[in-house]
């Protein structure tokens, strides 16, 4: 699936995903009145205003992006409905030719972690058939709970072909109260007087330290341009991070949020990518979908939401090239 990616970011000469994290704050007042005409002021209606405000921006942008990354938690705020127009989300990206990275950042013990594993990425025993439930084509995983919480999602990507992105240093400001702690040496690797030894982190930061396991466990299985199918987060927000982890795992794609709103620019992301201008993908969600209630994209109006998303879309594209020519690469 990473080859399937960079294919399509190579096409489309967009290394960008659009973050589909609808909020009823965002959907333009025509289109919850269509939806509320037709399923009440319900969860039910909520959750049809999110489809065809979901639906109005991939068709208007899909033939610029290679990608799209729906946040989950944006869906089941509105329960069942809501996780109905996930799934519906996610087929129709795909039917567009989209890769879809599902944000779900699930992470847990073993067991839970490849029920999650199966839910997103894989297929379910159902008496004799073998069922997909959300079936993306990459989730975001949190390593929290440390390898044998990762391990399974890496085992069913290797059997579906899909792939994951690992949180390593997120986009929000308090990221460094736990990542951006040292970890010092002399740490005991398993409990005390089991002799299995010290592994010295010389006061890295705890990042980076995540950043060395992913890239141990990307080593797993690589694709045909050199990328594995086990990436990483690495938020834009934090640029000289980023330098360091672009060389701490140089067979890991970052996934790069934090791009528009949260303050990330093109200039901020050149040292996340390759000499090939490959290796991230930057996302944009609310910078994009709700683009035409920026002053600068104002001049389309709610009515012709979707024209100001896919201007900001090329806008992003252009601001992307733009920081690429000002280095010489």
């Amino acid at each position: 699936m990473i080859d399937k990616l960079i294919k399509k970011i190579q096409k489309t000469g967009a290394p960008i995903v659009v973050g589909l994290d609808p909020t009823m704050k965002f959907v333009p007042e025509h289109i919850k009145k269509a939806a509320f005409e037709e399923k009440g002021e319900t969860l039910e209606g909520a959750a049809e205003a999110v489809w065809l405000f979901n639906k109005a921006i991939v068709d208007s942008t899909c033939d610029l992006i290679p990608a799209v990354k729906p946040q989950i938690a944006m869906y089941e705020q509105f329960g069942i409905p809501g996780l109905a127009a996930f799934k519906k989300t996610v087929d129709y990206c795909r039917e567009k030719g989209l890769v879809v990275i599902g944000d779900v950042k699930r992470g847990d013990i073993g067991s839970t972690s490849a029920a999650y594993a199966l839910a997103h990425l894989g297929r379910v025993q159902v008496g004799s058939s073998l069922c997909a439930g959300f079936d993306e084509d990459f989730v975001t995983v949190n390593p929290y709970l440390g390898s044998d919480g990762v391990q399974p999602f890496i085992d069913v990507c290797k059997e579906e072909k899909k792939g994951i992105f690992v949180l390593v240093k997120t986009s929000n400001p308090s990221s460094g109260e736990f990542q951006d702690r040292l970890v010092q040496d002399g740490v005991t690797a398993g409990a005390a007087g089991e002799g299995t030894g010290e592994i010295s982190f010389s006061g890295r930061p705890l990042y980076e330290v995540v950043g060395e396991t992913v890239a141990k466990w990307s080593e797993q299985f690589v694709g045909e341009n050199g990328y594995s199918y086990i990436g990483a987060v690495v938020g834009a927000t934090y640029p000289e991070q980023g330098r360091v982890l672009r060389k701490v795992m140089p067979k890991s794609f970052i996934l790069v949020p934090g791009y528009g709103t949260q303050g990330g620019t093109g200039k901020d992301l050149i040292h996340f990518f390759d000499e090939n201008r490959l290796g991230a993908i930057v996302n944009s969600s609310r910078g994009i979908i709700a683009a035409y209630q920026n002053e600068k994209y104002s001049k389309f109006g709610s009515e012709n939401f979707a024209d100001a998303s896919r201007q900001a879309v090329i806008d992003m594209i252009t601001d992307i090239d733009q920081a690429f020519a000002g280095v010489g690469r």
